[in-house]
């Protein structure tokens, strides 16, 4: 078969991973050839295409970012989306289309499945862990890995210090990484867009934790929001900042803040993302040969399944009041 390759919105650990095990299995299995957009959807829009063979992938493994470039281009935004992505498809006489992406990303291949018939097959990627129908997503594991080894290095100096840490991580509209950094790092509180949050309750558990001789440290999304009144972020970074403000003019305990950006979603993939990608890859090349189109590769457990695209990017995976629960023991 010919099977074209793409890209699509934020990049993350994983993606090389994912791409090298596509090719690997395909040309090593089924003798098929491979077509890589550039840039994610706005490659397919202009015709920008490299060949992807197995030279082209060799040591990509353990490789950040991708190599095939990325962005955020919506291919159905404006008129004759539809129509220039056929053909592209019809000038490479490609029978497939594998799309690596995020919600926004695997939109687009959803609609072009239902609404125009075209051949694709979804794999989830993004830092954020906010699709639906996947226990977890390409690139998240990094992040967590990333978002601790923060917070453990921000203990000491908090400590030495007897400051307030204050640390933003990513999440968009999701408090996945938040939770799951939060947890493994022992965050003594974090704040989730899902859970708007009680200031003055956080200034409690930052008083508790200083009457307990320690210095606390509070791991907040950066989408979250407190649950009275409006944040103003005129001329800061972020919510970390003015929460880092906030605390210390409630407190008068000396707070910092570190906002992560975009440090969680560069660099190498843990040996979890490449597991995770590789094994994704592969499958995603089965769903191509047997035909399923509009079919997203995830994980449920430790099993790879198939679950419709459509369900997968219907709404926002976010983090449930039970989950919360988890970490609210150790706040405080």
């Amino acid at each position: 078969m010919r099977i074209g390759v793409l890209t699509g919105g934020s990049d993350c650990p994983g993606l090389n991973a994912a791409l090298r095990a596509i090719v690997r299995k395909g040309v090593q299995e089924h003798g098929d050839t491979f077509t890589g957009f550039l840039d994610g959807w706005a490659g397919v829009l202009d015709d920008r295409t490299v060949p992807l063979d197995i030279p082209a992938v060799r040591g990509t493994l353990p490789r950040g970012g991708t190599i095939l470039g990325s962005s955020r281009t919506d291919p159905l935004a404006g008129t004759g989306g539809a129509g220039r992505v056929k053909a592209a498809l019809a000038a490479h006489e490609l029978d497939a289309l594998i799309v690596l992406g995020g919600v926004n990303t695997l939109t687009a291949a959803a609609r072009l499945v239902d609404e125009e018939g075209l051949p694709c097959v979804g794999v989830p990627k993004t830092i954020d862990n906010d699709i639906q129908g996947t226990d977890y997503t390409i690139g998240f594991d990094t992040a967590v890995t990333v978002a601790t080894e923060t917070i453990d290095r921000l203990h000491t100096t908090a400590e030495s210090h007897k400051r307030v840490l204050v640390v933003e991580v990513m999440g968009r509209c999701s408090g996945w990484i938040a939770i799951h950094a939060g947890l493994a790092g022992g965050a003594n509180c974090v704040l989730i867009p899902e859970r708007p949050f009680d200031l003055d309750r956080v200034c409690e558990y930052v008083e508790s934790r200083f009457r307990a001789s320690y210095a606390p440290i509070v791991v907040v999304s950066d989408s979250a929001v407190p649950a009275k009144g409006e944040v103003d972020l005129k001329g800061l970074s972020g919510v970390g900042e003015w929460l880092g403000r906030e605390i210390e003019r409630r407190t008068g305990h000396e707070a910092r803040t570190t906002v992560l950006g975009h440090i969680q979603r560069g660099g190498t993939p843990t040996p979890n993302d490449r597991w995770l990608a590789t094994r994704f890859g592969l499958h995603a090349v089965d769903a191509v040969h047997d035909g399923d189109w509009g079919a997203m590769v995830a994980l449920h457990g430790t099993d790879i399944v198939r679950v419709p695209l459509r369900e997968a990017v219907s709404g926002t995976r976010t983090v449930d009041a039970a989950r919360y629960a988890e970490n609210e023991i150790f706040f405080g």
